[in-house]
């Protein structure tokens, strides 16, 4: 310490020497003046930082002292476990041994005709599950024969269905036709009233058979034929300046000149209201309408 205290002093004093015959070395001087500041600060961090380290050292000891408690008793603890290990299993082969003196005797107690009671029994049992087993095989069979016939009795019906579809749409075709030249008539007679009656049946038909198609397997004989005479029927039916107004599956608003049936949901959001079924569908002729539509709503809860 002495020797670092000395070492600025001679400089500080060759400094002052030196600047009385070089006026130049002041700059160096400053630079030198500067590191030796920084010198000492550094050596007092690094006291500092010894002086935590002997903390830090004293701290470990500690630590240290501390574990080797912990083992000695980790020790003392695992040979009591030891020992109650080894109590534990003598009483345990005790009662084994016990036990199999019990079992033993009680085997030898048992008389010939309770082991023919015995026989019975699981014979009855044997008999019992066979029969149930049985009777559950041909309650299984009785059952997909029932579906099978359930299944080919819709089948007939959708396909019978399908074709009076078809019929009714064949007449609703030649109607059309009929009013298409009786259009004609009105056209050259301004004067005479246009009778939607007939447009407002084939809407009515035109949404229910779309609804039952929907609900019908895809490969029911029949199903496309009739789909496309749909078809057809709505063209002919746009070609006279009517128009079937689409909501199934958009999104119901109070503004709506409908007559709404509303049905709890639980498959929505709350608040959410979607038109979920066409009872009778909105109808525009030439823009306006002349049927408003019923129809249903679920309303999410």
């Amino acid at each position: 310490m002495k020797k670092t205290i000395l070492i600025p002093i001679l400089l500080c004093t060759t400094i002052i020497f030196a600047q009385e015959k070089n006026p130049d070395l002041q700059k160096q001087q400053q630079e030198i003046v500067f590191l030796n500041q920084k010198l000492n600060n550094q050596q007092a961090i690094i006291s500092q930082q010894k002086t935590e380290l002997a903390k830090l050292s004293a701290k470990t000891e500690n630590q240290d002292r501390q574990i080797d408690s912990l083992k000695i008793e980790t020790n003392k603890n695992v040979q009591n476990i030891q020992t109650i290990v080894n109590d534990l299993g003598t009483k345990i082969q005790q009662t084994e041994t016990t036990a199999k003196n019990s079992f033993s005797k009680l085997d030898k107690d048992i008389s010939t005709n309770r082991l023919y009671w015995i026989i019975v029994t699981l014979a009855t049992l044997l008999l019992g599950g066979i029969l149930y087993w049985l009777l559950g095989k041909r309650i299984a069979t009785s059952k997909t024969d029932v579906e099978t016939q359930i299944k080919n009795t819709k089948k007939s019906l959708e396909e019978e269905s399908i074709k009076l579809d078809s019929k009714l749409v064949e007449v609703l075709e030649s109607q059309l036709k009929l009013k298409q030249e009786e259009k004609q008539i009105v056209s050259a007679n301004p004067t005479t009233e246009i009778d939607h009656s007939l447009a407002l049946k084939v809407a009515d038909e035109i949404i229910r058979i779309h609804k039952n198609l929907q609900q019908m397997d895809a490969n029911t004989k029949g199903l496309k034929q009739l789909s496309a005479s749909v078809k057809r029927i709505q063209e002919n039916f746009a070609s006279n300046g009517y128009e079937l107004v689409d909501m199934l599956g958009k999104e119901y608003n109070e503004g709506m000149k409908v007559i709404a049936n509303f049905i709890p949901s639980q498959d929505l959001g709350a608040g959410k209201q979607i038109i979920t079924r066409i009872i009778k569908p909105q109808v525009n002729f030439k823009n306006e309408m002349i049927q408003s539509a019923q129809i249903e709503v679920s309303v999410g809860e």
